[in-house]
Parts: C-alpha cells; structure tokens; sequence
C-alpha cells in the first residue's frame, strides 16, 4: 500500500513539473473599447453646474412641487418626486427662473410659482 501511495505521489509530481513556472500576469483595463475615443475628445472647459438648493414646495392648491437650483442660473421643476425635470432658465443671471409655460419667482422659502394649466400659486418651501 505505501508503494501504491508513493508511486501517485510520483506520478502526481510529475506532472506539475510539466505546468508553467511563470508567474500569471494580470493586467486591468488592458483591452479598453473606448480608449482611442476618449483618447480623440476634446478637453472639458469648464466644469457641470453643481445643486446650489433642493426645495420641496407646498402650493396653495397643496400639490407638491420638487425643485432643483442649479449654480448655472438654472432650475429643475417636477411635479413628481421622481419625474422628468423641465429646465427653467433665469435671463442674466436674474429670476424669475422660465421656461415654456413656466415660471419660478426666485430661490427662496417662499416662491411664486406659475406652472401650465394651473395658472399663478404661492408656494412655501
């Protein structure tokens, strides 16, 4: 029996000298599908714009509205927690934030808020 065992032992060894003795070398991100893309872009200017105030209003017809102000002179408006925004813009830097039907007085506690369909409202952060 301990020949039958050193004879596998032998056998077994034998066959790992048969194996690579080089070490396995694994490179990260070595076949990357965009780098000649990323490589080809244009540089970035300037920076996205950053959230300056996220404000959830209550209107005087008790809807709530979500808004986003943005440091571009922007705001994102929905009517839904996790609706599609529509973009409002302040001309010059100065509100009232517009858009196509839409109309935000100012980033403050308390706005005026005029929205399609519904017309003027007050609205309190």
């Amino acid at each position: 029996m301990s020949k039958a065992l050193i004879a596998a032992a032998s056998l077994a060894a034998l066959t790992l000298t048969g194996c690579n003795s080089e070490p396995e070398t694994i490179t990260a991100n070595a076949d990357d599908p965009q780098a000649e893309a990323l490589k080809n872009a244009p540089p970035l200017t300037e920076a996205p714009p950053m959230i300056q105030a996220s404000r959830t209003f209550r209107c005087k017809d008790n809807s709530l509205v979500y808004v986003d102000f943005y440091t571009n002179d922007t705001a994102r408006i929905r009517t839904e927690k996790n609706g599609t925004p529509t973009v409002l813009t302040a001309e010059a830097g100065k509100p009232p934030y517009v858009a196509e039907g839409w109309s935000l007085s100012e980033n403050a506690a308390q706005v005026s808020l005029t929205a399609p369909g519904k017309g003027t409202q007050s609205c309190k952060a």
